[in-house]
């Protein structure tokens, strides 16, 4: 690098090099925002955001973990259940803050104003190439000779690729169906949309050996699975059946990877990737162009793409996850999971009220070794015969978790998230040890 050019990058970031004085710049002030909010500690149970900073006159507030109060988040709440409902991947959080530097990003005020990039396409080619490098380098998923399509996380890619499945209004609507239990949005999504094209039509079980050349299925196929964490497969058979894979948690630190996914039409997300759920961001790998072709027309016709923002953000995350071909990024992730899993387990091995699902130990392709389960939900079950409402014994103990009829499951089931924070996984353990000890 040339001594004339190193003197311009100095006098872009500091005025006093070339002036003899100090004139902040525009990129210096935002940096200085967002390491003035980073600072506030907020007692470790909190955090503070730019979002009201950049508004003059406004201070920066704590906003506080669950179970926890006060101007600095230092008051625990005595009587706050403990929050194992939501799927916020917060558990993600301290890796990214040990990465500050290397994952921030500063955003100029006229950054890709426009509506497409140079090539009038809504998806960043470099970011596609990304993409293929992750997948390459962890081994979950076959991307050679098919089509990428981005979306706003994969909510909006799951009925994009219901619509592009369907068939034309002119025959009968395809038939959309998923395996018990399975993610709530399948069926909500599809009923929402009230599409001529396509209908919601139960469990695949009701529909086993009687697909026929007159019907088109969908079958959602989610593996490894929400709620259990079981690596699953299509039910239905048939020149007739079409599977949309939600491979969502099909990463290192949720699941082994025996082998890489080569699916026809398979959907990842960044928010369980990276733990970045706000950025909504995921993308779709096709085999089929014209499949492709009509996810990206439904894409064109719903939001016109993706933000560039967020974009540009998964493009710098993506790029510190791939450092080291991803062995810091899986391995701090999956350590976390396992013990967090260790830990309930043995909380739950010392009764026999409840019960877990089994998940065996697998060879791992991307560690190279076998590995420990490290689902990202509990699929807690009540074995009781009068405890026909898990759910509400939960809550009754101060747990909030989700109702197994939420995912067309006995509400003997409940389903705990595990990926919230450690403040939330703390609570949840020692609400869990009350429980087991009263029994």
């Amino acid at each position: 690098m040339n001594l004339a050019f190193i003197l311009i990058l100095l006098c872009a970031s500091n005025v006093f090099v070339c002036r003899g004085e100090w004139e902040p710049t525009w990129s210096s002030r935002a940096a200085e925002e967002a390491e003035a909010v980073a600072a506030i500690p907020c007692s470790g149970h909190g955090r503070v955001y730019l979002d009201g900073l950049i508004l003059k006159g406004h201070e920066p507030v704590c906003e506080c973990n669950p179970c926890y109060g006060g101007s600095d988040c230092s008051k625990l709440l005595s009587d706050c259940a403990a929050n194992a409902a939501g799927g916020d991947p917060y558990f993600m959080e301290p890796f990214w803050m040990r990465h500050a530097a290397s994952s921030a990003i500063l955003v100029s005020g006229w950054h890709r104003m426009g509506y497409s990039y140079s090539d009038k396409s809504y998806i960043s080619q470099l970011l596609v190439e990304y993409i293929k490098k992750l997948h390459a380098i962890v081994g979950n998923a076959i991307t050679k000779g098919k089509y990428i399509v981005f979306g706003s996380g994969s909510t909006q890619l799951l009925n994009a690729a219901v619509y592009a499945l369907s068939p034309n209004s002119s025959m009968s609507p395809a038939k959309v169906v998923a395996t018990a239990p399975y993610y709530p949005v399948y069926r909500t999504q599809t009923q929402f949309f009230n599409s001529r094209d396509f209908s919601y039509e139960g469990e695949t079980s009701s529909w086993k050996n009687k697909t026929d050349k007159n019907s088109i299925f969908i079958e959602f196929v989610t593996s490894p699975n929400n709620p259990d964490g079981k690596l699953t497969k299509e039910v239905l058979e048939g020149p007739n059946v079409k599977s949309i894979y939600d491979r969502a948690y099909y990463w290192p630190h949720f699941t082994a990877i025996p082998s890489p996914a080569d699916d026809d039409l398979m959907i990842f997300t960044i928010s369980k990737l990276t733990g970045h759920a706000g950025s909504r961001f995921g993308w779709a790998i096709v085999k089929d162009e014209a499949v492709y072709e009509k996810m990206l027309t439904y894409m064109d016709m719903n939001t016109m793409g993706v933000s560039r923002e967020a974009q540009l953000r998964a493009l710098k995350l993506l790029d510190v996850a791939l450092e080291g071909d991803g062995k810091e990024i899986f391995q701090f992730a999956y350590s976390t999971m396992r013990d967090r899993w260790i830990r309930l387990k043995e909380i739950i091995s010392k009764t026999k009220r409840f019960s877990l699902q089994k998940i065996s130990s697998q060879y791992c392709t991307f560690f190279k070794r076998g590995r420990d389960a490290s689902p990202a939900y509990a699929w807690l079950m009540c074995e009781r015969q009068q405890d026909k409402n898990c759910y509400e014994i939960l809550e009754a103990a101060g747990i909030n978790g989700r109702e197994g009829s939420l995912y067309s499951a006995d509400n003997r089931y409940v389903r705990l998230s595990l990926i919230r924070s450690q403040d939330d996984f703390e609570i949840l353990i020692n609400k869990l040890k009350i429980l087991v000890s009263k029994e």
